[in-house]
């Protein structure tokens, strides 16, 4: 089955209309603490079940329920587990948050922070010198670490999926507490 898109400014436009617009937002709590979409919701897709979000749905359940990430890799992964549930009427906004940025379209602005996906590329590229550095000054063995990284890197390009990522988006200092939109 086919994930439905719809372009921010449509999606938009639609709720300008008087339109039930459900959205929901599946980045991580300090992702969508920073900005989102001023009508959005959040509900991090590491913690995203299907059936208790559709249970849960503020607007009509006979509704379209639209779905936003950054960039709309995560909500096309949202969309397709409510899909897998049985599910219809799911639609994935193009361009996720930043698409609806360049748009102009009204955002919610708060604390800001590092995002993930450059905690990532630090993460990674501090355990890559470290085991080239180890490799060299303690025993080659340490070069597995970069191996191992690299290897990592290759498996989440491929798969659109990070381990990594999804460490550290659990690490405290990417938790908030209580993040709602208005």
């Amino acid at each position: 089955m086919t994930i439905k898109t719809i372009k921010p400014k449509d999606l938009h436009s639609l709720h300008q209309k008087g339109e039930t617009v459900e959205l929901i937002d599946v980045r991580t709590p300090v992702e969508f603490r920073e900005v989102h979409a001023e009508y959005a919701r959040n509900i991090p897709l590491d913690a995203f079940d299907p059936q208790e979000v559709m249970s849960n749905r503020n607007g009509s359940s006979d509704k379209p329920l639209y779905v936003i990430c950054r960039s709309g890799s995560r909500a096309a992964k949202a969309c397709e587990k409510l899909m897998a549930c049985g599910h219809e009427d799911i639609v994935n906004v193009e361009g996720g948050t930043l698409a609806w940025e360049e748009a102009g379209l009204p955002v919610t602005r708060g604390q800001k922070a590092m995002s993930l996906e450059r905690q990532v590329r630090i993460a990674a590229g501090f355990l890559v010198l470290t085991g080239v550095v180890l490799g060299f000054a303690v025993h080659p063995a340490f070069f597995g670490l970069s191996g191992f990284v690299g290897a990592g890197l290759m498996f989440a390009g491929i798969t659109d999926t990070c381990a990594m990522g999804m460490l550290i988006a659990k690490m405290p200092w990417n938790q908030v507490t209580a993040c709602k939109s208005k």
